[in-house]
């Protein structure tokens, strides 16, 4: 598949925001051990790339991290004040198992260069 649309940016450019993706993806990662500073490294790096990789297959890839980011951090901290009646735990857990698929899941389809969705 080719990774390229009519009127994207040139071939080095793409190889570029392939390497950026898969930086972001792997700083999500190292992100929970680390308390997160990693991971918001990650999310920055998404946002000044976003408009860069507009048109192109990693466009998709950037706003998944973005999203990811986004949704794990509000879920979060609903979860965290619900930990003191029990509910909160198995929350955090469908979070972490989440953010763990779409990061993995991300990755691969960069190493492939194929696009997120």
């Amino acid at each position: 598949m080719a990774d390229t649309m009519p009127g994207s940016a040139p071939a080095a450019a793409q190889a570029d925001h392939r390497m950026l993706a898969i930086i972001g993806y792997l700083l999500y990662l190292v992100g929970w051990p680390c308390l997160h500073m990693p991971t918001i490294a990650g999310v920055v790096l998404a946002y000044i790339k976003r408009d860069d990789a507009r048109g192109t297959i990693w466009e998709s890839h950037f706003h998944n991290m973005i999203e990811t980011f986004w949704i794990s951090l509000v879920v979060g901290i609903v979860a965290i004040p619900l930990c003191f009646v029990l509910v909160g735990f198995p929350i955090l857990l469908g979070v972490f198992v989440w953010f763990l698929y779409r990061t993995i899941k991300g990755l691969i389809r960069a190493i492939e260069n194929q696009p997120y969705y």
